[in-house]
């Protein structure tokens, strides 16, 4: 699409300014190559708006506060599916059997720092169900997003059917009820299954994080790659000293941690143990 087949103006300026402003309220760092991207999810909340001109838009923005979130929500890119990169679940069960074998004294804690509408979540709900051979296992997931549209939807557990039709029958038996009526091509989450996770509002670019740790995992999965080098090294050393001593940090399939190496050293395929100091 070119500038003359617009139906807003969108400068250069205008490009820049939303740029200092994704990176400022959520880390988002937007290269050049994004500019596209930008004007289609921003033009749609200048329609919402009734708005004509970006520079409108923009005004209003730093106007309104609760404009913010909806900002962030447009720019936000939530590819997700069920137990998507499914070794992580795999080395999941394993380290779950190996914290019960050691006769663990409390729960288990995972969170899930980019939940998005709630796949990864429920995944790690099922794998801890699948581990421990129960409805109830010694597990708590928090889960988080910054976009509070998609943390809407996870909560809901309401899916498509399609977006399970990769699992294993007997998976989506015990773990799903399929819609009639209404509802019909529609599956929800089982309750005992939605009562392992826990949901919050979170931006990992906050000053103050509503979490406390320790926690035995952490995935924050193809999140990283939207931050650049130094909005990284922050993020992790935040998650550093949320893990226990045995904690895995699961990335995402690209993201590699190199520029952290007094923080984190890889333990697996796209899997990284935090680094202590040796007294």
């Amino acid at each position: 699409m070119t500038e003359k087949q617009r139906e807003f103006d969108f400068t250069d300026k205008d490009f820049d300014r939303i740029r200092i402003l994704a990176h400022k309220r959520a880390g988002i760092f937007l290269s050049p190559r994004k500019r596209d991207m930008v004007y289609s999810r921003i033009a749609r909340r200048l329609r919402s708006l009734g708005l004509t001109r970006f520079e409108e838009y923009l005004h209003y923005l730093e106007q309104e506060e609760h404009e913010a979130q909806d900002f962030i929500n447009a720019l936000t890119t939530n590819l997700t599916s069920f137990f998507r990169e499914a070794h992580h679940f795999e080395l999941l069960s394993e380290q779950l059997q190996q914290l019960a074998a050691v006769g663990l004294k409390r729960p288990i804690h995972i969170w899930s720092s980019a939940c998005s509408t709630g796949e990864e979540a429920y995944s790690l709900a099922m794998t801890a169900v699948e581990a421990f051979g129960s409805w109830t296992p010694p597990v708590k997931i928090l889960a988080t997003d910054v976009d509070t549209q998609v943390l809407r939807h996870a909560q809901q557990g309401i899916y498509e059917a399609d977006r399970i039709s990769k699992l294993e029958k007997e998976r989506i038996k015990t773990f799903f009820v399929k819609g009639k009526g209404s509802r019909l091509g529609k599956v929800k989450v089982r309750e005992q299954l939605a009562q392992l996770v826990q949901f919050n509002t979170l931006n990992l670019l906050a000053p103050q994080w509503p979490v406390k740790g320790p926690y035995d995992a952490i995935f924050c999965r193809n999140v990283m790659i939207y931050f650049d080098k130094p909005t990284q090294y922050q993020v992790l050393q935040r998650f550093h000293p949320l893990l226990t001593e045995q904690g895995l940090l699961y990335a995402g399939h690209s993201e590699s941690f190199q520029h952290a190496a007094d923080l984190f050293k890889l333990k697996g395929k796209t899997v990284f143990a935090p680094v202590r100091a040796t007294p």
